[in-house]
């Protein structure tokens, strides 16, 4: 498995270094350390463009060092540019499996991974993102409560074979969550004749209901497979998608959400591009957005 962490010297950034050496990763897995010099916001802060590679040079050198000391394979590279753009392209060239990012963080000498940067990974990533935060007092580091949330897509199914296919600690938790959003007719229906009586409601409940014990059961197949004990969990959907995400890891203590990036397009659809990246940026948990990448 090939990871790459964007690094800065804040608080964020380390939590995501401290969240890979605590996590068991697959045999033969590699690890590239990067950091970005940004020199628009290094002038600002009157430091010189030298002082700058310098000291990211150094952070660079320590975390590659404390990543090898783990047992992990890692080397180190620090660019100057637009950090996202030099991150989005570094993960082309590594064709890496995940970025990880630290989230919403805030450095004293050459901060780059504000939420826009993130956010910008998360969206335009060619593979799957995690964003870490560090865990709140209550939470385990590394994360032993996982939270998948799923509709049954293609992308759904790669989140859950994902983590199927990864080690973790032991003693982890996984839950299932889906959605169910059967209190609304098809947009087609209320947009074009003839339009829906209130007859065919219970059917399309029933309907939603169905797919999502399937889209539970697709993923509880993937993760017994592998040997977890997993948990499941169906909300109906009273408010939008990203708020009852957002309030089961909440109320569950997850440490960790993993979702796809892309769901199914119809009555049950939840797991859009925007609401995956919403997700990320707003749990108070870190986030694994998993892209499926299809086979070539």
């Amino acid at each position: 498995m090939r990871l790459l962490i964007a690094m800065d010297s804040s608080s964020g950034s380390h939590a995501a270094v401290d969240e890979i050496v605590a996590r068991p990763w697959p045999g033969g897995s590699t690890v590239e350390v990067l950091s970005v010099v940004e020199p628009t916001h290094l002038w600002e802060l009157s430091i010189t463009a030298e002082e700058a590679a310098r000291r990211a040079k150094e952070l660079v050198e320590r975390t590659v060092e404390q990543l090898c000391s783990r047992g992990l394979t890692a080397r180190g590279v620090v660019l100057a540019g637009d950090p996202k753009t030099a991150i989005l392209d570094r993960l082309v060239e590594l064709d890496a499996d995940l970025a990880v990012v630290g989230s919403h963080n805030v450095s004293a000498v050459s901060r780059f991974l504000l939420g826009s940067v993130a956010s910008a990974v998360a969206r335009h990533a060619p593979c799957s993102v995690e964003i870490v935060r560090a865990p709140r007092e209550g939470r385990s580091h590394p994360a032993r409560k996982i939270l998948l949330a799923t509709d049954g897509s293609e992308s759904s199914n790669a989140a859950a074979l994902s983590i199927a296919s990864r080690p973790w600690p032991t003693g982890v938790e996984i839950r299932v969550l889906t959605v169910v959003e059967f209190y609304l007719p098809p947009a087609q229906a209320l947009l074009e004749p003839p339009f829906m009586p209130s007859s065919q409601v219970p059917q399309l409940q029933a309907e939603a209901m169905t797919h999502a014990q399937g889209s539970i059961a697709a993923a509880k197949e993937h993760l017994a497979a592998a040997g977890h004990e997993v948990s499941e969990s169906i909300s109906v959907l009273i408010e939008n998608p990203k708020t009852v995400i957002l309030e089961e890891a909440r109320q569950w203590g997850a440490d960790l959400i993993v979702l796809g990036s892309h769901g199914r397009r119809g009555l049950e659809r939840f797991l859009l591009g925007g609401v995956a990246e919403s997700v990320a940026m707003h749990a108070d948990c870190s986030v694994e957005v998993i892209r499926h990448r299809s086979a070539s």
